[in-house]
């Protein structure tokens, strides 16, 4: 039997906007394209947000008429709104992750139990991917606007990988020095950033591909070379269609 395979594609993109409303972007269709599936069963998870229900309803309108994907959504406000939250997540084909408070995020995953039933989720072969938050979710930790408008560390994400991760990277000015001085106080293990509308795509914890959907964004790869000191390269991503 062929051993699942392990993939996280964390990103700091996936729906873009048109004058019809969001709709799926190239990151998202990469996403789904990872699981290998003609028909992939697609979860959105919009705990960072508060389950918005405007947001769960624009994704689905997003999707509205598709035949080549199964749209279904997880929300825990103010109780689940499926009978059993682990067994609709571990039948999926990609979990997305949206973007909002991954602190929030976090600590309500572990009141469901949900830390390692996404852990058992990626073990089996679910596409684990998502935007913002549910980029950093899946890290050991980073920065995050969880606090208020000044960027603080998180250093509790599920560490399923084994790496810092900076979001929005270019886009957000105390992203950048903030997550430099975290790994190299020590406070947070090497990482890895993305620019806007860029994505890593990870086989178990290596990192397979850089993908983005703009022209000249780029991922980073920033590493501690001695107290209070980092270097920092940049990952050039292949150019995703679309």
């Amino acid at each position: 039997m062929t051993e699942p395979i392990r993939q996280i594609l964390a990103t700091s993109g996936g729906f873009v906007s048109t004058p019809h409303g969001p709709r799926p972007g190239p990151l998202l269709h990469h996403a789904l394209a990872l699981s290998g599936k003609p028909r992939p069963h697609l979860c959105f998870v919009n705990t960072a947000g508060g389950d918005s229900l405007e947001w769960t309803a624009m994704q689905y309108a997003a999707f509205a008429g598709r035949e080549d994907v199964v749209v279904s959504h997880l929300a825990l406000f103010t109780m689940p709104n499926v009978p059993h939250p682990a067994a609709h997540l571990l039948a999926q084909d990609v979990i997305w992750v949206s973007g909002g408070s991954v602190a929030n995020l976090l600590a309500v995953w572990r009141v469901h139990g949900l830390d390692e039933v996404f852990r058992t989720a990626w073990t089996r072969g679910v596409v684990l991917a998502g935007v913002s938050a549910g980029s950093l979710c899946w890290h050991v930790g980073g920065t995050t606007d969880s606090y208020g408008p000044d960027l603080r560390p998180v250093t509790n994400g599920l560490a399923l990988l084994p790496y810092s991760n900076g979001v929005h990277y270019d886009t957000e000015e105390q992203r950048r020095p903030l997550l430099h001085q975290l790994i190299g106080d020590g406070e947070l293990p090497d990482g890895y950033a993305t620019d806007d509308g860029v994505g890593l795509h990870f086989i178990g914890t290596e990192l397979q591909e850089v993908v983005s959907e703009r022209k000249d964004a780029a991922a980073y790869r920033i590493e501690r070379t001695g107290p209070g000191a980092v270097v920092e390269s940049r990952l050039e991503p292949r150019l995703l269609p679309g």
